[in-house]
């Protein structure tokens, strides 16, 4: 496989028509938040996307080892890399959460097909990739999940953080596809 190629569709995993919202996580790292993000996305109706590399393993003796019983039912597409991702999905409309500045995300417009993209737990999104962002869908695209500020306290948990912006469009768009 080269680069360029898309890895999906994962192992398990039914692919839905039209997701709610497309879920993307950029070199996740911690195997329980990619799997609670997972079931965020089987119970509301949206894609996963896991972009490499990761830092964990994905085959199924993992999952199985990780908990991940209803991996079967998470539509989960696996890209080779960023590069993969955009040239697979060729995104319409994307919104880059950050804790590192961007406007609310009860401010931003969401809508259905959307793709809300996350960076790994221990530094986000690169900077390359959040001016590629900005460059393509605006700066109005670099969201944020206000947090009090404390010392001390850098971020969300990226399953949270997830969830709240999956939840926030939901609210939205009045609820998931079917």
């Amino acid at each position: 496989m080269t680069q360029d190629e898309p890895m999906y569709p994962a192992k398990g995993g039914a692919s839905m028509p039209q997701p709610t919202f497309e879920v993307v996580l950029v070199e996740p790292e911690i195997p329980n938040n990619t799997g609670n993000i997972g079931r965020t996305a089987a119970a509301t109706g949206c894609r996963l996307h896991i972009v490499h590399p990761i830092g964990f393993d994905m085959g199924e003796k993992a999952r199985r080892r990780a908990g991940l019983d209803y991996w079967d039912a998470v539509d989960c597409r696996e890209h080779a890399s960023w590069e993969a991702y955009l040239k697979a999905e060729e995104p319409a409309r994307m919104w880059l959460f950050t804790a590192h500045g961007g406007r609310p995300v009860w401010d931003a417009d969401l809508a259905r097909g959307d793709h809300l993209v996350f960076g790994k737990e221990s530094s986000g999104i690169d900077p390359a990739k959040r001016a590629e962002c900005v460059a393509r869908y605006g700066p109005n695209s670099i969201l944020t999940l206000p947090m009090v500020p404390r010392e001390g306290v850098r971020s969300l948990n990226l399953a949270t953080a997830a969830a709240i912006a999956v939840y926030e469009g939901l609210r939205q768009v009045g609820g998931p596809s079917p």
